[in-house]
């Protein structure tokens, strides 16, 4: 929880107030571990991070430890921070990072690791490992990029490799015993080398030669020579997120997301993530099920992804969806599925996933010429590809997006070229299926050579040519029907700068750092010069870092080890540029990529008759299509009731949409079922008032309900619904209602100022209703507008030295004044003040029925 004195100075407070429904607040006098768990992002892109969420959710049920959250804050709430000489606080109990034992950082991407310098100096904590104070909380990391960490290595006293679910448990057990114990710093790092997929930096020395290449990493302690990912066996032993954090405000992924799966063994050889979360490992239908119907009880939330490196995959998803859209199509839920391969999507899959809403899909080719999908074993045919389009055009769909790479090894310009052609006869599937309005969506990216798969000895493409390609479609393309988006060259090199990066590069992030480099994945603020100026101060070439390597050469991330064995990745090289392809080990022989034991690693395919064969990948295609069951018809009655709530404190600083959204979320949690409009994107029937400013408390907001059935007791509904609301935004009272809204209105405010008002402002303010005009300036689409607020203030009057009452008339369709405008204008010495004024809507009444 974020000091409210801060919120009215920064753009989308909504991220800094806390409070999310399912967040827990412990009690830290009985806690005797405290982690404070940090995404190096901002809200709306942490609060989208599924595994935060888990770790979160599995300390917190520890009797004896405690979890809370930190987000990297945006720039305008830094400058607020350090303007006033404050440390960054977690979201629950609003403490200093500094005070947790454990500070966990995520390392989702490349891109973010300047904001974990951000972060730690708002701690106070120095940035690296070995200048830090015995007493500074444990700095541990883990996640994706934890597989090659060594550019921000320096920063961590450890990192955890591989899946956490049970790691994060050995570390708080252990501790447990480091503080029972008294242990040093360096005595909790010797016991913490010892959990499994615990990496200690400080434990390793790194050599380099003349030419940046590396000559030897030392291991500094004996038998600690390599780090083995840890793998959690079965994904049916944990159950997590059945209470979901519901965001405050609208995130990047805003619906319940379902993990189903874990691993894929598709062999796509740029795909890190397919090697690093191996073997595949299924959950259930019956658990799925599960984690859904208590996700969406406990949540709110009218949408649930499943998800899976390749959703389509999963071995049941027939019979998955079938259940799920059973369960959930008549309460309007929605189920989409972000990650399917061509050949999955089949007509089945489609019919399920459009009874509630035609939830969008992307689907990934990578390539566009039949070759380049040969070297990269995508294992998809342009057929593939093809039926899939014409099948989601035919069934209502009249825009599918695909995503492809360029600069793939061994790619020609024809392979190039041969996106557009592709995307084209994916366009033209629409019009063989009778689709007029058709669009494609096509997202290009640059390829990144990534540690621990069969390209991390690739070169990468350098920007210039990255341009050319990109410039290539933007002219091949046609612009009716096509849309084409790319992700930023400047953006990608960086990304592979650090992706196969080493140790030098810490050097490089604080310098950037200093020069102002932070939230690098975010366009807006991303500047490649900021980084290159850095290089040359560190005397540090970039495009070395982008070169092909030797098979030979030591690679910075040797002493890792993802359990695919080097050899096996090298086997696969070879076989990319002969054009090989390699089956799928979850339904063929094993590969012996040196991963699975048999024992307790190994792969769990619910349904392992699900075959896939050689010649045709497409294995969903082989289950025969169920019926479809519609919804029951939408009812006729219409029963509507006013709801009157407050909105206040921390909360009067979420935006309209933001607090539609959350009350949205808590009727559903408490069970009041509304009416929904018709058409393929059905929403409820629901109205809200004309939205207050952010910032503006208020006691008199309300919104109005269309039911299908009277409430038998509305004083039980109220209670049910404000049982699921925060007390800011408690509910006052339900009554029937006709359902129209009053054209114009009068609203009432009392405004408090920081300090009294002068005698002379008590004057102008007595004084102000006898003129007959006031003016201010607004400019809309580039045009500068002057507007007479005065006829719309309807009273204004003195409550005390500083405080003021003040009425303004509102009508449909016209200028409205706002109350910082009017004082504004009433008080133009106060300008430095406004943003520190105290705002509250007391009232508000028809201007007809007065």
């Amino acid at each position: 929880m974020t000091d409210i004195n801060l919120l009215p100075y920064v753009t989308k407070p909504g991220r800094y107030l806390g409070k999310e429904y399912n967040s827990i607040k412990k009690n830290w006098r009985k806690s005797m571990v405290s982690c404070a768990l940090v995404f190096p992002d901002l809200y709306e892109i942490g609060m989208s991070h599924q595994g935060l969420q888990i770790l979160y959710h599995i300390i917190n049920r520890l009797p004896d430890a405690l979890a809370e959250r930190a987000y990297c804050p945006d720039f305008d709430m830094v400058r607020q921070l350090k303007t006033r000489g404050l440390q960054i606080t977690s979201l629950e109990s609003g403490y200093p990072l500094t005070d947790f034992d454990l500070i966990g950082i995520t390392l989702p991407y490349e891109l973010c690791y300047t904001n974990i310098l951000t972060i730690l100096d708002l701690c106070g904590v120095e940035p690296y490992a070995g200048d830090r104070a015995p007493d500074d909380p444990l700095i541990v990391g883990g996640g994706s990029c934890s597989m090659n960490p060594e550019p921000v290595a320096d920063f961590f006293d450890a990192v955890l490799l591989g899946d956490g679910e049970e790691g994060i448990i050995d570390t708080i057990h252990l501790m447990k015993r480091a503080k029972k114990h008294n242990f040093s710093k360096e005595e909790t790092l010797h016991h913490l080398r010892k959990i499994e997929g615990m990496y200690i930096p400080s434990f390793f020395a790194v050599n380099y030669m003349d030419d940046c290449k590396i000559d030897r990493i030392k291991p500094l302690v004996d038998d600690y020579s390599l780090v083995r990912r840890r793998v959690l066996a079965d994904l049916n032993m944990i159950d997590h997120l059945t209470k979901p954090l519901v965001p405050n405000r609208s995130i990047i992924h805003d619906r319940l997301g379902i993990e189903i799966g874990r691993g894929c063994t598709r062999g796509c050889r740029f795909c890190q993530a397919g090697m690093i979360y191996r073997p595949v490992r299924e959950r259930t239908v019956d658990e799925i099920e599960k984690l859904a119907r208590h996700g969406i009880s406990s949540s709110g939330f009218d949408e649930m992804a499943l998800l899976s490196l390749s959703t389509g995959d999963y071995s049941c998803l027939d019979e998955l969806l079938h259940t799920l859209m059973d369960s959930f199509s008549d309460k309007h839920v929605s189920v989409s599925m972000p990650s399917m391969r061509v050949g999955t999507l089949t007509q089945s899959v489609m019919d399920q996933i459009k009874r509630v809403r035609k939830t969008g899909f992307t689907i990934a080719p990578e390539a566009g010429s039949e070759r380049l999908r040969q070297v990269i074993n995508k294992g998809i045919s342009e057929d593939d590809l093809i039926r899939t389009c014409r099948d989601a055009f035919s069934l209502g769909w009249n825009l599918i997006k695909l995503y492809f790479m360029i600069g793939l090894p061994t790619e020609t310009q024809e392979d190039v070229e041969s996106i557009v052609t592709l995307v084209k006869k994916a366009k033209e599937a629409g019009t063989q299926a009778g689709i007029s309005r058709k669009q494609i969506n096509v997202s290009v990216g640059t390829f990144v050579p990534k540690p621990h798969t069969p390209f991390q000895w690739e070169a990468q493409i350098t920007m210039e040519q990255s341009r050319d390609h990109i410039n290539r479609l933007k002219k091949l393309l046609p612009r009716k029907g096509f849309n084409l988006k790319w992700h930023d060259p400047k953006q990608s090199y960086l990304e592979g700068v650090f992706s196969r990066g080493d140790r030098r590069l810490s050097t490089l992030l604080v310098t950037a750092w200093q020069n102002g480099a932070g939230l690098d994945s975010w366009s807006e603020h991303f500047n490649l010069d900021v980084w290159l100026q850095a290089a040359d101060q560190c005397d540090i070439n970039l495009d070395n870092y982008l070169r092909k390597r030797e098979l030979t050469e030591i690679l910075p991330w040797q002493h890792l080890h993802s359990g695919v064995d080097t050899g096996f990745l090298q086997d696969e090289l070879e076989r990319a540029h002969k054009l090989e392809y390699t089956p799928d080990c979850r339904y063929h022989n094993c590969h012996k990529c040196g991963l699975c034991d048999f024992k307790r690693i190994k792969p769990i395919v619910v349904d392992r008759k699900r075959l896939i064969t050689d010649n045709a990948l497409d294995g969903a295609n082989s289950h025969q299509d169920k019926p479809v069951t519609k919804p029951d018809r939408q009812p006729d009655n219409h029963f509507k009731y006013s709801v009157t709530y407050q909105k206040k404190e921390l909360f009067c600083y979420l935006g309209h949409l933001e607090l539609v959204q959350l009350i949205l979320r808590a009727i559903r949690r408490a069970g009041i079922t509304v009416n929904f409009s018709q058409g393929y994107n059905p929403s409820p029937r629901i109205s809200f008032s004309q939205p207050t400013p952010v910032g503006t408390q208020s006691l008199v907001e309300f919104f109005i309900m269309d039911l299908p059935h009277p409430l038998t007791d509305p004083e039980k509904t109220r209670n049910d619904l404000n049982d699921q609301l925060p007390e800011e935004l408690q509910v006052h009272h339900i009554s029937p209602h006709s359902g129209k809204f009053p054209q114009t209105v009068v609203s009432s405010y009392t405004i408090t100022f920081p300090t009294p008002l002068t005698p002379e402002e008590q004057r102008e303010a007595s004084s102000f209703l006898k003129k007959s005009d006031a003016f201010i300036q607004r400019t809309r689409k580039g045009r500068q507008q002057t507007i007479n607020i005065r006829p719309l203030i309807t009273q204004m009057g003195l409550l005390d030295d500083n405080r003021l009452s003040l009425s303004i008339l509102s009508k449909t369709g016209e200028p409205s004044v706002k109350v910082i405008e009017a004082i504004e204008v009433l008080f133009p010495t106060r300008q430095q003040e406004l943003l520190d004024l105290s705002i509250l809507k007391t009232d508000w009444q028809s201007w007809e029925k007065r």
